[in-house]
């Protein structure tokens, strides 16, 4: 498929063209326009990010056994609304952060791979939260065998998601 870009010159049309017009949106136009702006939404992304996986891997390592002294069940209860909260502000800032380039980050590699990865961390809280061994926790009992392969699991795939983040601007 080929459309006409400017003068007579076929071009190629990408699949991820259709995302084009997100960065003629009045957001999106405030971010390219503004370096300051820009600024100010990426570093508020880095410290959302900061503050998600702060309170995941805190929390993971408590189930894991690290920090004993912590009693689990207040601490597990806060540290997932205070990671909820960081997972809400990284996903409207990096919504912001798309915005200026989407056909570029759509098409780049590590961005789908932190995107899938995110995806499968969102699949690994749903899984946990909605087990009776997590509610079990949350009520004062010890975490389980799977609890814990959870936390594990969990360590692996946000520490990847960052580390993908990473990889973006190299690509």
């Amino acid at each position: 498929m080929t459309s006409i870009r400017s003068g007579s010159r076929p071009t190629e049309a990408r699949p991820v063209d259709w995302l084009e017009p997100l960065s003629q949106t009045f957001p999106a136009r405030a971010l390219i326009l503004s370096p300051t702006l820009y600024l100010l939404v990426n570093a508020a992304h880095i410290m959302a990010i900061g503050v998600l996986f702060g309170a995941i891997l805190s929390l993971d390592l408590r189930i894991l056994g690290l920090a004993r002294m912590l009693p689990l069940a207040p601490t597990a209860v806060y540290l997932s609304r205070v990671a909820a909260t960081g997972l809400g502000l990284a996903m409207l800032t990096g919504l912001g952060l798309f915005s200026v380039r989407p056909g570029e980050y759509a098409a780049n590699p590590a961005f789908l791979a932190k995107l899938a990865l995110i995806a499968l961390g969102l699949i690994n809280i749903l899984a946990v939260h909605l087990t009776p061994a997590w509610r079990a926790t949350v009520r004062g009992a010890e975490p389980t065998k799977v609890l814990r392969v959870g936390a594990a699991i969990s360590i692996l795939i946000w520490g990847g998601a960052i580390i993908a983040g990473r990889w973006i601007g190299f690509i």
